[in-house]
């Protein structure tokens, strides 16, 4: 079976970018190591703040497609209700 996750990230600053991938860890690596050339290498938008999990890729699509369209207020009440420190959920995956 296959997953696919929409996340979201935040540089130090905590400008947002939202994501999805069927590949978590690795994406997130990407992003990390600056090897996604764009908005999250630009702005170093590198740690993991907020992710979900579905099997299905037209429900992540369309998942992701609406937190983009989401207020950036309520994109933090949905970060928050997992993660209110904001801390990177990937911490220690590339030790």
């Amino acid at each position: 079976m296959n997953q696919y996750h929409v996340y979201i990230l935040a540089s130090r600053s905590r400008t947002l970018y939202t994501g999805i991938t069927n590949n978590l860890v690795r994406r997130i690596y990407e992003h990390k190591q600056k090897l996604v050339p764009g908005f999250t290498e630009k702005y170093n938008v590198d740690r993991l703040i907020y992710f979900e999990e579905t099997s299905d890729v037209r429900d992540a699509i369309a998942r992701e497609k609406q937190i983009k369209g989401w207020t950036r207020a309520k994109k933090i009440v949905l970060i928050e209700s997992i993660n209110p420190e904001w801390k990177d959920l990937s911490d220690g995956w590339y030790k």
